[in-house]
């Protein structure tokens, strides 16, 4: 029998609130299926991808404040600390000052080795350290603060860990600040860009007024380079590159003051550190989705390693008190060992004050990476290639769609190359996956992050309209055209299996009482949407049934939900809830329950589910108003919790245009407002506009997740396949 998907294990419990929308209209677009990069517009049937998709997410610390006593043996006077507090806006719990990082004690992330092997052929690494701590660091930090700051002060509290590291005479600790409207301290100038040196538990200014330049222009990043390398010459440069981050495609930074300015994609980076004309030690990115095969072999010009993250980052970012202490205790240290507690210091932390989300960090060799990887990623995209032109587009795109995707909710379709790779099952992509495991030397992940070996490659599914953007950063960074060419060839294959708006089945033709049609000129694999009509068993069970080869063309399936409240739908979103008899066919799930928090039906969206054997993580967004601001709640339900929780909330930046994604999550606290919202459509299938959904509500210690029913109004439920084509067709419509 061909492989099903996965569906969610629902806690279905009595005392539901039931549907009802509340107040006169927020006046904004779609929060649901409308909503995101590829949303489908303001009708029910948009064509347009995975139209709940975000743009990005913010967070805010949780916890409490890291302080005076610092891993390593080294400490700082509390006196100093309290008084960079103060200094900073940040006030003084007494208790929080006794807080400190012991990764010991955490063991809720993937365990790793690090590998201290170079591969034979690979170029002598740039930086020669001269041994017994003599060493003189010189640490840049470029820190756009952007709404990460103005929202949540996240740059602030890590101005905070940095200033609570012991650090030595010989490191020169730079920060360069800008791209903030508002910092949450009352050092940091929002007005202009400045440079600062952290010592003695302080900011020293170094550089009042830099002049308000755009924190994303490559000239501001490669002047503060140069200025560094100038004023403070070093045995070791290291860089940090502080701020939203894209990947493959959109590269590195918001600046919150030059909105329009975009981010500094790859191709900007590369002339920034090619102008900046520095050889460093590491270039890390405390920043989302950068830890790229674009972006190392981009960097491999600049740099012995790259210390980055191929998920969203927690919004509590990189801890820098503890691995800072111990780089002070000895400049000496091998950068493998620094990256080594960089992200030993990350994952715990994350372990700790960020549970259910999503966390990876790891360390490449950019010299063995550069000497292994590029011929064996030629002679994989030539054999992907081949693959397509040969009619095996299917096996291409199931290995893509069981590839481990990072950042799904957004859209970016960067994938684990090592997963994908290995997914293919062909010699080429063996040896691929052999050689980027060796440059990948230390890589920890979460314990909900599976097939995440350190490293993530650009691979067009969600969308394709990134192709050529792409293609055209990989000519800018000197990357051969041969992974250019797969990617376009997949391009156009996918796009073969999509039939034009015009022909396209839409669930806004059903609910008007539309019908089903076969569509013509599709490859023979894609979906026949034809086939998607339910037949009812004389108790009145609805089933559909598909041939083995027609499951075998499915990657998704969601139940699409509708409520009647007298004056038109609310949308309820979309849930992986179905079950299957022992002939394989699919049974619709029609008791009228649906996702509640704590009784109250939301709006729910499910984003993605992974596996990894009987292991399972499923992921979907709840949009709200937190605090009044819109966010969207990321509900988690895995095997270890399937009856799931709220594991946080991440910042809508529908309205900003940002194509870079931001850190998440926020963690909610006792107290928080929360004010569901939903999106509603006339009779006619038009979206009106979205409103509240049930009454206001405190966050509590213990939210609940279940499935309660809706309440007395008639619903509208239909399925919603996506196929290998990454195409939407929707069953038939049941009434119920």
């Amino acid at each position: 029998m061909a492989e099903r998907p996965r569906s969610r294990q629902k806690n279905v419990t009595g005392g539901g609130q039931g549907v009802h929308r509340r107040g006169s209209g927020l006046g904004g677009g779609p929060v649901g299926r409308g909503a995101g990069r590829s949303g489908s517009g303001g009708s029910f049937g948009g064509a347009g991808g995975m139209g709940g998709a975000q743009s990005g997410a913010s967070g805010r610390r949780g916890g409490p404040s890291r302080g005076a006593m610092i891993g390593g043996g080294i400490s700082l006077p509390v006196l100093l600390i309290m008084a960079l507090m103060y200094f900073l806006g940040g006030g003084v719990d007494p208790e929080s000052m006794l807080y400190q990082t012991d990764s010991s004690d955490w063991t809720t992330t993937a365990e790793a080795k690090l590998d201290t092997s170079v591969a034979d052929g690979s170029r002598e690494k740039y930086t020669k350290i001269a041994g017994n701590g003599s060493d003189v660091v010189t640490l840049m930090v470029y820190m756009c603060g952007t709404d990460l700051e103005s929202r949540s002060g996240m740059a602030t509290n890590d101005l905070k860990e940095m200033a609570s590291a012991g650090i030595a005479d010989n490191v020169n600790l730079l920060v360069y600040t800008g791209g903030c409207t508002q910092w949450r301290n009352s050092t940091v100038s929002s007005s202009t860009n400045q440079i600062y040196k952290v010592e003695n538990g302080t900011l020293r200014t170094l550089k009042s007024d830099d002049g308000a330049k755009p924190m994303v222009s490559p000239e501001t990043l490669s002047s503060f380079i140069k200025w560094s390398a100038a004023k403070y010459p070093a045995d070791r440069y290291e860089l940090i590159l502080w701020d939203h981050g894209g990947g493959s495609v959109s590269g590195y930074g918001y600046d919150e003051k030059y909105k329009n300015a975009g981010s500094m994609t790859l191709s900007g980076i590369n002339q920034a550190l090619k102008d900046g004309n520095v050889k460093f030690d590491f270039v890390g990115f405390d920043a989302c989705l950068m830890a790229t095969a674009e972006t190392a072999l981009m960097l491999d010009d600049y740099s012995d390693y790259m210390i980055a993250s191929e998920e969203t980052e927690p919004g509590i970012g990189w801890y820098y008190t503890n691995w800072l202490s111990r780089l002070s205790g000895n400049t000496s240290m091998s950068t493998l060992e620094i990256g080594k507690n960089i992200i030993d210091d990350f994952t715990a932390t994350c372990a700790k004050q960020c549970s259910g989300q999503k966390t990876t960090l790891s360390v490449i060799d950019l010299a063995e990476f550069s000497n292994t990887v590029p011929d064996k990623l030629n002679a994989f995209a030539k054999g992907v290639s081949t693959k397509l032109s040969s009619s095996e587009y299917r096996e291409v795109s199931d290995a893509r769609y069981h590839a481990r995707e990072f950042a799904a909710s957004s859209q970016i379709d960067q994938v684990d190359l090592v997963n994908l790779a290995d997914n293919l099952g062909t010699s080429e992509g063996t040896a691929l996956s052999q050689a980027l495991q060796g440059a990948v030397k230390y890589n920890r992940t979460s314990s909900n992050m599976t097939n995440a070996y350190g490293v993530s490659i650009y691979f067009p599914y969600r969308r394709t309209s990134y192709v050529e953007k792409a293609a055209d950063n990989y000519e800018e960074i000197g990357m051969d055209g041969d992974y250019a060419d797969c990617i376009r060839a997949f391009a156009r294959a996918e796009q073969a299996g999509q039939p034009s708006s015009g022909d396209l089945t839409s669930l806004y033709n059903l609910l008007l009482g539309g019908a089903n049609r076969a569509v013509s000129g599709l490859p023979e694999d894609a979906l026949d949407a034809s086939r998607l009509v339910w037949q009812e068993d004389e108790d009145g069970t609805a089933k559909l049934s598909l041939s083995e080869e027609e499951w075998e063309s499915v990657h998704s399936l969601d139940l699409n939900m509708f409520y009647d409240d007298g004056s038109g739908y609310v949308d309820l979103g979309w849930d992986n809830v179905f079950d299957f008899d022992d002939d394989g066919n699919l049974i619709a799930d029609t008791d009228r329950t649906w996702v509640a928090i704590n009784g109250q039906p939301v709006a729910y969206y499910h984003l993605d589910t992974t596996e990894d054997g009987d292991d399972y993580t499923i992921t979907g967004r709840v949009p709200a108003k937190l605090n009044g601001d819109a966010v969207n709640l990321l509900l988690v339900f895995d095997s270890d919790n399937p009856d799931g929780y709220i594991a946080g909330a991440m910042y809508d930046y529908e309205d900003t245009g940002v194509e870079t994604v931001a850190k998440n999550l926020t963690e909610l606290s006792v107290g928080d407002k929360l004010d569901f919202t939903c999106d509603f459509y006339s009779y006619d299938g038009e979206f009106e506009d979205s409103y509240y959904l049930g009454d206001p509500m405190r966050v509590t210690d213990d939210m609940a997740v279940s499935n309660v029913d809706v309440g007395d109004g008639a619903v509208k439920l239909a399925y919603r396949f996506t196929d290998i084509y990454n195409q939407e067709y929707w069953t038939t419509v049941l009434d119920r």
